[in-house]
């Protein structure tokens, strides 16, 4: 069974901080998300959605190279992507954050990976 990259309630949290951070204020939000590739090692710690246009997501991306960085990334782009062995990203549905944002991002750069 397949789950919907995030859920209502995480696109909303996604969204409340997708404004805060239009509205300027900086924030260290706790991630709302943890999508992954089960096939690839690819993992985005997602924390904000752009309220504009509901799909850009921001937050920690690890592309599984080892070297994870905030960026920006479409849901809509996410819901196409396969792995190597044709595996769609998923969201992980036990993910609870632990930490803000600010301090994943610190130990993913200082372990070049996402922890979990």
């Amino acid at each position: 069974m397949t789950h919907p990259l995030i859920t209502a309630e995480q696109r909303a949290q996604l969204l409340a901080a997708g404004a805060a951070r239009a509205a300027g204020q900086n924030i260290d939000a706790l991630p709302a998300v943890r999508l992954f590739t089960p096939d690839a090692h690819a993992t985005w710690l997602l924390a904000a959605l752009d309220p504009v246009d509901g799909d850009t997501a921001w937050g920690l991306i690890d592309l599984g190279i080892g070297m994870p960085a905030l960026g920006t990334v479409k849901l809509s782009d996410l819901a196409g992507i396969v792995g190597p062995q044709q595996r769609p990203v998923l969201r992980d549905v036990y993910f609870h954050p632990a930490r803000p944002l600010s301090e994943y991002v610190r130990l993913a750069q200082r372990d070049g990976s996402i922890p979990d």
